[in-house]
């Protein structure tokens, strides 16, 4: 298959190369019985694919497929590539589909470990009510798929971690919550830049279009983000709840640094881009200026009385100004 540029870039397709696969050298016997299985798994995922995922089978290794997801508007992954090695296990499906994510070594998620391992009840891989895990009879590759799309890459990834679920929405806790997603977007930035200089086999093409096409989105959004324009994840989101927010001097300078990076790894993909979206903007927020107001001094009663004497001795009296006197007349 001849490389794809996102615009004919079809959801689902069948490709040749897999020697880049994760689970390449872990070769699987597959009975009759499973071929048939995997086959309809291939025919629910080319019909049913939503625009945000993208899958790419083998030809000559049928266990095998790669799926990237593109992360969501409203979470701190959006317009980044999250890309995925999947094997069918040759008792399929009696266990579960095998899962490794390409993570460059980064912890994007509570349940993405920089080893690769993803944490998901519906693969067995994570505890969970029985419903919640996977079922021979019911479940289905896309079902993990769509799982890990809305339940892992979520808005606030914080809570996916044991024991932050527990008392959502306090200020404390949100705090914790704004600062992970922080971390989480600056390593969204990183793997956006590790997916340009070492796109996945037959996705090359794919990676370079859809970051000419939304680099302008994502560096505006950095922006936005630093000078505390609008909470992380919501820039181009049109979702109730959004405000702005202050955020960490820390996460500031991650992003100053990484922005150059990220603007000429965009160029380099064949965006356009403005020489104002070149240079990250962080607007110095200066307190309004107030004059220093001046207490005058109250004269003390003994002074006003002795200086009251004084101008009936010297013949002075007040005239209708404050601070007007005329001389007396004999």
């Amino acid at each position: 298959m001849a490389q794809q540029e996102a615009d004919v870039f079809l959801k689902f397709d069948v490709v040749s190369d897999a020697s880049d696969h994760y689970f390449f050298k872990s070769f699987n016997n597959i009975s009759n019985k499973v071929h048939k299985k995997i086959m309809q798994e291939w025919k629910i995922l080319e019909k049913d694919l939503p625009d945000s995922i993208y899958v790419r089978v083998y030809e000559n290794r049928i266990d095998l497929l790669r799926a990237v997801i593109i992360g969501a508007a409203g979470t701190p992954y959006h317009d980044g590539l999250y890309f995925f090695d999947i094997a069918f296990p040759f008792d399929y499906p009696l266990k579960p589909p095998l899962l490794y994510y390409n993570s460059f070594g980064l912890r994007i998620n509570p349940n993405l470990y920089s080893s690769g391992r993803v944490c998901l009840s519906l693969v067995n891989t994570w505890y969970g009510k029985k419903i919640e895990k996977w079922n021979p009879n019911e479940s289905t590759l896309l079902q993990v798929l769509l799982s890990i799309q809305a339940l892992v890459l979520n808005e606030k990834p914080y809570y996916n971690e044991p024991g932050h679920n527990m008392r959502p929405g306090r200020v404390i806790v949100e705090k914790k919550s704004n600062l992970y997603s922080e971390d989480v977007f600056v390593l969204a930035c990183k793997t956006m830049l590790f997916n340009l200089r070492r796109p996945p086999k037959n996705f090359e093409g794919f990676v370079r279009s859809h970051f000419r096409e939304r680099a302008s989105i994502i560096l505006s959004a950095c922006n936005a983000y630093v000078n505390g324009g609008i909470r992380i994840g919501y820039y181009n989101y049109s979702g109730s709840g959004i405000a702005t927010t202050e955020v960490s001097c820390d996460f500031k300078a991650k992003v100053a640094q990484l922005y150059p990076q990220m603007a000429s790894a965009f160029i380099n993909s064949g965006a356009s881009l403005e020489s104002s979206r070149r240079i990250l903007t962080v607007e110095v927020k200066t307190a309004p200026f107030k004059e220093p107001v001046v207490m005058a001094k109250k004269k003390s009663g003994i002074v006003t009385r002795v200086f009251g004497k004084l101008k009936k001795v010297l013949g002075l009296k007040e005239k209708s100004g404050k601070n007007s006197v005329v001389k007396k007349t004999t």
